[in-house]
Order: C-alpha cells, then structure tokens, then sequence
C-alpha cells in the first residue's frame, strides 16, 4: 500500500461521513493517503462514501487494481456504548487506533425555544455536543459546548502530542441545507462578505491542514470557514 500524500499511511476516523461536510472530509484525507474509517449512523450512507473514495497507490501482492484501504462502520455518536463498538472496531480491522480524529456527526431540530422538546433538545446536544440562530437555542449551545470541550481536551492532552481543534462552518451547502427556502439561502449568501454559500470542499482542505503535520504548533484554535460572515 502507499502512502503518498501528507497523511502518508495515517488511520482516520470520520463520524457523521455518510453525506455533506463528512463524505467531503473524507475524500479530501483519502486523497491526502489516509486510510479512511467512515462512520455514521446511515451505515449503508457511510459504504457510499467508502465507495467513492480514493484507494491509494503503489505495489500490492497479485498485482491489478490494490486493496481497498477503508471502511464503514455504523455509530451513534450519542451512545456511548455505541462509540466504544466502534472504537473497538476499527482498531481489530486497521490494526491499531486511529491518529486522526474528525467528528462531523451533526443535527438539527429546529423550532423556537418555547415550543421546543426536551428530547428534540437532548438528541441535538448528544450529536453535536458558536453558531446562533432563530430558532436554533438547541444547535447554539451544543456548538457552544463543541468549543469548551476543544479547549479542555487541547490542554489536557497537549503532554502526550495530542492535538484538539475546532472547525467552525458557516452555511454550508449539505443535505442539511435542503430544508431551507432557497430565497433564504439567497438572503444568507448575501450577508456573506465573499458572496457565496459555502462548498463542502471549503471545510474539508481546513481538515486536511488540521490533521497534518503543518499544523503541529496549533490547538485548543477554533477555526471559522465562514466567508468572512462574522467579521
């Protein structure tokens, strides 16, 4: 198996990789020489992106077409007993654990605070766990903590060479965005100092600096792929 690229050899997992900011994180570190474990709870979604994704390069025994490097897996990110699955799985099909992890698993329940359910509530903060947004108490304060989080583990880790950021999108064009009018999405690109919604593909190359060696002086950075909307 080779290992070109700057990830040269390195087991990645990806949660929530079945679709959107996921499949293209996952595409952008297989190209990068990673070997992909895609997790999601839409497993048959995950074998997709599995399908699609780049198998690497140089010499392999039999020659033709080499092993396919990656793999899906089904989680709910929510379930602790669900992630340990998963983390047991990955580690007995690749050998060892992963080096680079990238948590992409993500909902929405929107509707105003009032009117608002405890369980829509508590399923967002289990998934997602500093975007506002009306109608959004729920997806704010899971992003809010999705920050803290990043900062306590970057300096609780930091003495083993463990590195934790967070990648923050803006509006992002996924299956996620599906549900919005496209006048306001309209609305929305034009607050957007460059102009536009954001592409996947935007997300995915900060990922792919994050979860190299170019970024080895960065963590505990929250990082905004916005266009620009917060300034």
């Amino acid at each position: 198996m080779g290992s070109a690229g700057r990830l040269g050899g390195a087991v990645a997992l990806v949660t929530g990789g079945a679709s959107g900011i996921g499949r293209a994180v996952c595409a952008r570190l297989a190209r990068e020489g990673a070997r992909l474990a895609v997790a999601d709870r839409d497993e048959e979604g995950a074998g997709d992106t599995v399908g699609g994704l780049h198998a690497g390069e140089g010499p392999h025994a039999g020659g033709g077409s080499p092993p396919r490097p990656h793999a899906a897996f089904g989680v709910d990110v929510a379930s602790a007993p669900s992630v340990t699955r998963l983390l047991a799985r990955v580690q007995e099909h690749f050998g060892g654990p992963p080096s680079i992890c990238v948590g992409c698993a993500g909902v929405t329940r929107d509707e105003f605070l009032l009117r608002l359910g405890e369980g829509d509530f508590q399923e967002v903060l289990g998934v997602n766990l500093t975007v506002g947004n009306l109608g959004q108490a729920n997806y704010a304060a899971s992003k809010a903590g999705v920050e803290g989080l990043t900062r306590t583990c970057a300096k609780e880790l930091a003495r083993f060479g463990i590195r934790c950021n967070a990648v923050l999108p803006g509006f992002i064009v996924t299956p996620m965005t599906d549900k919005v009018p496209p006048k306001v999405l309209e609305k929305f690109a034009g607050m957007v100092p460059l102009g536009r919604l954001g592409d996947p593909q935007d997300v995915a190359d900060v990922c792919a600096f994050l979860a190299s060696g170019e970024s080895s002086y960065i963590t505990g950075a929250s990082v905004e792929v916005t266009g620009g909307l917060f300034i």
